[in-house]
């Protein structure tokens, strides 16, 4: 296996959606408790990282041997099939993988304590029945419901707890701070799983994967795609205003051109190899921007 069939196997390209959770997590870790384990946290990125790459595996994995439609899927399309990649490689890779990010999340939770282990669990669960089982949750309308949640929410949740595990106070207030901060990610990486099975609608349901998408409708579909972006925008002046982010991160707002330029892109043509780039491209600038006017203010305080 070459190093770019590696990278495209793991999806390298689409792992914006867990870099910047975490480094939004380190910066309000930071700027509302000035804690940073930096050791602990460099633990947490690689195995967060090695498990995100396992997942996409797994993905390609089980899309592979799912397959059922009648057209050259498998062997032009997956990137197994059409790579002539070994499955006995691949599963070996892949649970090599898991054990690795596992063992260091165990570890991780032995020193900060078993919060982490429940909230890298459902993780580890959502991750791994998002592909696999009878019933995948991708293959039902829940993707969008724990993909974004998962990716957005719980990874900076669990940073900002690994940073300040000696003084986290597991209270409502806490919480709903943190799913403001990271409600634009959330909502974006959602948005990504929605644009994503807006454009596959039809290859889905002759996969027989009914998603949110085959019960909404594409209309319907298109216009959560639009009132998402829309909330996700707002909660960006919304966190400073609530003085959990510094005023700078209102500098990310200069994107908003961009992104409601790639929104109406998307909402008038929905075509997988034309316009879902750009619902990534939403994902990316909006994500990039919110975390980097985050960390312009770091070195000030």
């Amino acid at each position: 296996m070459t190093i770019p069939v590696f990278l495209e196997l793991v999806e390298i390209k689409a792992k914006t959606a867990s870099i910047f959770p975490f480094l939004l997590g380190a910066c309000f870790s930071w700027f509302n408790y000035r804690s940073v384990h930096l050791g602990l946290l460099l633990l947490f990125f690689v195995a967060m990282f090695i498990f995100n790459m396992s997942v996409d595996i797994l993905d390609n994995y089980n899309d592979y041997q799912h397959a059922t439609e009648t057209h050259d899927y498998k062997k032009k399309t997956n990137i197994i099939g059409r790579e002539h990649l070994s499955l006995r490689l691949i599963l070996i890779l892949m649970v090599t993988m898991i054990i690795v990010s596992a063992a260091i999340g165990i570890g991780l939770a032995y020193i900060v304590g078993w919060p982490l282990l429940i909230m890298g669990g459902l993780c580890y669960l959502v991750g791994i029945f998002y592909s696999s089982g009878p019933r995948p949750l991708s293959s039902l309308p829940l993707g969008e419901l724990f993909s974004g949640p998962t990716m957005g929410f719980m990874i900076t949740l669990i940073c900002v707890y690994i940073n300040t595990y000696q003084l986290f106070d597991w209270d409502v207030g806490t919480l709903a701070k943190i799913l403001l901060i990271s409600l634009p990610n959330t909502l974006w990486i959602s948005n990504l799983m929605l644009a994503n099975n807006i454009c596959d609608l039809g290859e889905d349901e002759k996969n027989k994967r009914y998603t949110l998408v085959h019960y909404l409708g594409k209309k319907r579909s298109l216009q959560l795609f639009g009132i998402m972006n829309v909330i996700a925008i707002l909660a960006i002046p919304a966190s400073v205003g609530l003085k959990i982010a510094p005023w700078t991160v209102l500098l990310s707002l200069f994107t908003l051109p961009l992104i409601i330029k790639q929104t109406n892109i998307f909402l008038k043509k929905q075509d997988k190899s034309k316009t879902f780039i750009c619902a990534i491209r939403i994902l990316a600038v909006g994500a990039m921007s919110q975390t980097l006017s985050f960390m312009i203010y770091i070195p000030f305080i």
